[in-house]
Order: C-alpha cells, then structure tokens, then sequence
C-alpha cells in the first residue's frame, strides 16, 4: 500500500541488467579506499563508549552520537550529554559526559558527576571526575574535588577549602589546601604547593616549591587524622615502659 495515497499495487522484479546500488556496498577490492573513507571509518569505530550506570554500576556499550540511554538493569536514567557553561548554572550535573566551565561561567550546585572536567570559571559545587579534572583558574573553591586525576594548570592560582581526593595529581601553577592522594603528587617546575598532604609518594621537581606537612606510604589516612593518633601512641608507650626513678640527693663532700 501506498503511504501516500494509499493505493494497493503489486511488486514487481527489477529489469534483467538494472544494477541496484545501496550506501552499504563495499568498494571493490582493487580499488584502494581514499584518506577521506580511512578517515570516515575510523570515526564509526571509535564513536562507540562504554558507560556506567550510577545506580547499579553496570557498565553497557552505547553509540557516541547518543544523548542518553536506559541502564538494562535497573532501568535508571544515564546522561551522555557534554555541558559547556558560560553564565550562571545552578543545577545539578550528572552525566558520563565532559563538562566545560568557561571563564564567564558560575556553576553554583550541590554536585557535578561527569567524566572530565575543565575548569576555567567559577565553581561553588562538589566535583567528582571518573578521569580527569583540569583546573585553570584564579580564585577560591568551597567545594570538595574528587577524580582519578587532577591536573593544575600553569595560569591557575586556586584555593580549596575542602579536602582534594584524588588518585594522582600533578600541580603546575599555584595551589593551597590539603590533598590525599591514592598513588602521587607531583610539583612541576614553577609550580607550588601549600598545605598538607597525604600519598604514597612525592615528588617536586627543581625549581618546585612545598609549603607544609607531609605524610607518605599511607594514602587512606588525612593529615588531620594520622599525626595526633601517632603522638597519643609514642606517648602511652614511653608512659608504660619506662620507669619512674626518684630523683637522689647528691652527697654532701
């Protein structure tokens, strides 16, 4: 039946010697591919990602192009879509996407969940990255930072009020606050730290400078928490092992 007029007519076979050519037909294998279909199929290999759902963690393969998707398990809603901020954003973010604060953007909300972050503006929200957070920009943060890795650029200056968790870190401009690291923390040169921090390695490169406290070889211990414990320890055991000897009078000569 017709879809537009709504006719019935019968099918009919293609004349003998009529080619019919679809946009699926391969190329025939004489014929080297040109840089432009290379090109073209490599996208449509690389446009498919693997998500993880927020709720029930499962983790499902899902087109590049698509906005969002249903997880099959617990049919939870999944944002794939990519946030760039250039004014005043006041809701919260989650999102397997990126997420691109500008320098004119204020992204005031309870939390941001993204992929990978670039922090160019001003953020009065909890971030959490699952790979990368880049953090360029003067000024102060309220909120707690948490990714997998997290990169000071050499333009920023920031000041973190809340503590920074990450995996690793890599500071190459000007930083303050208190940082607990999973693997390392690394000061490039010209780059400065000041606070105290917590990982199981370190390292500042010349021409580096580190302000502060520091505890290594146990990442899943705060500062805060790590040294007075230590103290109370080496304090009980001096007052249970040693013994109280009282003080003699000298002889008279």
């Amino acid at each position: 039946m017709c879809r537009q007029c709504g006719r019935y007519f019968s099918p009919f076979a293609p004349k003998t010697g009529l080619k019919l050519q679809t946009k699926e037909e391969s190329p025939p294998a004489s014929a080297s591919p040109s840089i432009f279909q290379k090109f073209d199929d490599f996208w449509k290999r690389q446009r498919s990602t693997v998500v993880e759902c927020f709720e029930c963690k499962r983790k499902q393969q899902v087109s590049g192009a698509a906005t969002s998707t249903i997880c099959p398990n617990c049919s939870a809603h999944i944002d794939l879509r990519d946030y760039k901020i250039s004014s005043g954003f006041s809701r919260t973010i989650r999102t397997c996407g990126n997420v691109h604060l500008t320098a004119k953007g204020d992204l005031s909300s309870s939390s941001v969940i993204c992929k990978e972050a670039l922090i160019e503006g001003r953020l009065r929200a909890n971030l959490h990255c699952f790979i990368t957070a880049t953090i360029n920009y003067a000024g102060r943060i309220p909120g707690r930072i948490s990714a997998a890795h997290v990169i000071v650029d050499r333009k920023a200056d920031v000041h973190c009020f809340r503590r920074v968790r990450v995996g690793s870190i890599e500071i190459k401009g000007k930083m303050s606050g208190e940082i607990v690291a999973e693997t390392i923390v690394i000061i490039r040169k010209k780059g400065s730290l000041e606070g105290n921090v917590t990982a199981k390695a370190f390292t500042v490169e010349k021409g580096g400078m580190f302000c502060g406290q520091l505890v290594i070889g146990q990442a899943g211990l705060t500062q805060g928490e790590l040294l007075p414990e230590q103290k109370a320890i080496g304090a009980s055991k001096t007052e249970d092992d040693a013994t109280v000897v009282a003080p003699q009078p000298a002889p008279a000569t």
